[in-house]
C-alpha cells in the first residue's frame, strides 16, 4: 500500500526537519520544493494529500488539479495567499497557526513604537559625530499621547495589554466585535476605548496596525486616510504590507504628515534595497521576524505537521480551521 504523500512548497528560512521527521513517523512519504511557483507546485503535487505551505500562492487551478488533496496547512497566521472558495469548493480543509507567535507579535509592535517614537535611529546615526545633537521632532510623552488599534484580535489585544501603563488612552477599532461581546468587555477592562474607523484614524497620536488583509482592508491606509489621521503621527505596522499604499505613506512622510513610521512588512517581500519606505530616513524597517522566537520556530513548524497528521489519524486537524469542509 503506497504511503500518503506530503509536500512541503516552501518554508523560508524556518527549518522544517522536525516537521518531515514526524510527518515521516506517522506514515507519510514527505517531499520538499523549495518553490514559490504554483505551476512548479501543481506539476511536483500529483497525488499529494497534504500541502505544507509557507508563503506559495495556491490559487484555484492548482487546487482543480490536486483532486487527492484533503489539507493545506499553513506555517503562518496569514492565509490571503491560499484561494479560499476553491478549497473549500474542493472540500481541502486550509489550517492556520493562531495564537502561536501573538506574544511575540505585540511585543515587535511595541518595540517598533518604543524606537519609533523615541526616534532611536537618528540618536543612533549622530552619537559618535555630535553627542548633543536632536532630531527634528522632539519625541513625546507616552502617557500624554493616545495609542490607536485597527484591528482587537489576539495580537491587538495582546498590544494593549502591553501599553495600557504607557499611553494616556488607548482607542481601538475592529468590525468583528459586534459578534463577540466577551472579548468587547475584555478590552473595555484593560482600558481600551472601542470607536468606530474614522474616530480612531483622527484620534490616534500612534496608530498600529493588526487587521488581516482582505479585500476590504487592502490599503486602508491611504492617501485619503493618512489625511485624517492626526498631523505628526506615528504609524506601526505588524499585520500586511498590502494595508498600507507606500507611495502615499512615502509622501506623507516626506510632508510631515506622518512623523515616522515602523514596520515589520511591506507590500513586496522580500523587499528590494531600493524599496522607498526601507530607504527613508523616517522609517524602521524589520523583515517580517515579529513572529520570531526559540518558542515559535519549533511550535509552527510542529503545529503545521502536525495538523495534517491529526487530520489523517482522527479526521480533525489541531488548530481551529480557516476552511472546514464538513
Amino acid at each position: 500500500m503506497a504511503k500518503p504523500l506530503a509536500i512541503y512548497t516552501d518554508n523560508e528560512d524556518i527549518d522544517p526537519t522536525p516537521g518531515i521527521r514526524l510527518l515521516e513517523r506517522h506514515g507519510f512519504e514527505v517531499r520538499f520544493l523549495e518553490t514559490l511557483d504554483p505551476e512548479r507546485i501543481l506539476a511536483e503535487s500529483r497525488g499529494a494529500q497534504a500541502l505544507l505551505v509557507g508563503y506559495a500562492p495556491i490559487p484555484d487551478w492548482v487546487i482543480a488539479g490536486l483532486p487527492e488533496l484533503r489539507i493545506i496547512s499553513l506555517i503562518s497566521m496569514g492565509f490571503d495567499h491560499i484561494d479560499l472558495d476553491a478549497a473549500r469548493a474542493a472540500g481541502v480543509w486550509v489550517t492556520n497557526l493562531p495564537g502561536v507567535a501573538t506574544e511575540e507579535v505585540a511585543t515587535h509592535a511595541l518595540g517598533l513604537i518604543l524606537a519609533t517614537v523615541r526616534d532611536l535611529p537618528f540618536f543612533e546615526r549622530v552619537v559618535g559625530q555630535d553627542w548633543n545633537a536632536r532630531p527634528d521632532v522632539t519625541p513625546p510623552r507616552l502617557s500624554e499621547k493616545t495609542l490607536g488599534l485597527m484591528g482587537l484580535g489576539r495580537i491587538g489585544a495582546k498590544l494593549a495589554e502591553f501599553a495600557s501603563p504607557l499611553f494616556g488612552e488607548i482607542v481601538g477599532y475592529d468590525p468583528y466585535l459586534a459578534q463577540n461581546p466577551e472579548a468587547a468587555a475584555r478590552l473595555e477592562s484593560l482600558g481600551v476605548r472601542l470607536a468606530g474607523f474614522d474616530e480612531v484614524l483622527a484620534s490616534a497620536d500612534v496608530l498600529s496596525l493588526h487587521l488581516p488583509l482582505t479585500g476590504e482592508t487592502h490599503r486602508i491606509i491611504n492617501a485619503e486616510s493618512i489625511a485624517r489621521m492626526k498631523p505628526g503621527s506615528y504609524l506601526i505596522n505588524v499585520s500586511r504590507g498590502q494595508l498600507i499604499d507606500s507611495p502615499a505613506l512615502a509622501l506623507a512622510l516626506d510632508r510631515g504628515q506622518i512623523t515616522a513610521a515602523g514596520l515589520d512588512v511591506l507590500d513586496t517581500e522580500p523587499a528590494p534595497a531600493d524599496h522607498p519606505l526601507i530607504t527613508h530616513e523616517r522609517t524602521i524597517v524589520t523583515p517580517h521576524v515579529g513572529f520570531l522566537s526559540a518558542h515559535t520556530l519549533a511550535e509552527y513548524v510542529r503545529i503545521q505537521a502536525q495538523n495534517v497528521v491529526l487530520l489523517a489519524e482522527t479526521g480533525v486537524p489541531e488548530t481551529v480551521p480557516v476552511v472546514d469542509p464538513r
